[in-house]
């Protein structure tokens, strides 16, 4: 009789599309990956009903959801809507207290709202506020994984981001997190599993360290 695979859902990060999960290897034999893309969100659409519409993705019952960053937040909220095996976040958050103070000041000031958001299509620019690092050196390499450009999806998403509420950790929920992380800093973060000299990009710039642990953690 076939072993059942695992199913595994990899949600990117903000204004990123999921090649950048294009070096993850996980063992055939025992996982079966697929790749979920970001789609421009309706007039005042709430994280929860983009949540709902993306969860239309989802074919496999109990699967597992990986998301990196804001992905890590909508992975978050889908898991709320359909019964899953596992929800596994990286470089991002898991409740609004471990946001960074900049982004609690953004909530309630909104000054994010003053961001030049307008100027999307500068890679440079866009990588600031979906990374939170320079990428002079490594431009092209961002112009492949930062292909989702539009204003109103960037708007939106550092929206959601600053206001999202979330106060009690979900269950059955693994939190990933770099020790170098510039966006969400590991001061902030409770209870995770750290990677040493991990930044916020770790999912590219670290992939051998996930493709050695991240079985594990699945199947545990």
């Amino acid at each position: 009789m076939q072993k059942e695979k695992t199913a595994v859902y990899f949600m990117p990060g903000m204004a990123a599309n999921s090649s950048i999960f294009d070096n993850i290897r996980l063992p055939e034999a025992d996982f079966e990956l697929f790749m979920l893309e970001w789609f421009v969100p309706d007039i005042n659409m709430s994280i929860a009903a983009y949540a709902e519409k993306m969860t239309k993705n989802i074919v496999h019952k109990n699967p597992v959801l990986v998301g990196v960053s804001f992905g890590g937040m909508l992975v978050q909220e889908m898991a709320k809507i359909i019964p899953i095996k596992k929800v596994i976040v990286i470089s991002s958050v898991k409740h609004t207290s471990e946001l960074p103070k900049r982004m609690i000041f953004a909530k309630y000031t909104k000054i994010h709202k003053l961001l030049p958001t307008g100027l999307v299509n500068n890679v440079e620019l866009l990588a600031k506020y979906a990374f939170g690092e320079s990428v002079a050196k490594r431009l092209e390499l961002y112009e492949q994984y930062l292909s989702i450009r539009d204003k109103y999806y960037i708007d939106w998403s550092i929206d959601q981001i600053v206001n999202w509420k979330q106060s009690i950790r979900l269950p059955n929920l693994v939190h990933i997190h770099g020790d170098k992380d510039a966006v969400f800093p590991i001061s902030h973060i409770k209870d995770c599993i750290p990677v040493k000299n991990g930044t916020h990009t770790m999912i590219i710039h670290r992939v051998r360290w996930f493709n050695e642990h991240l079985p594990t953690i699945i199947l545990e």
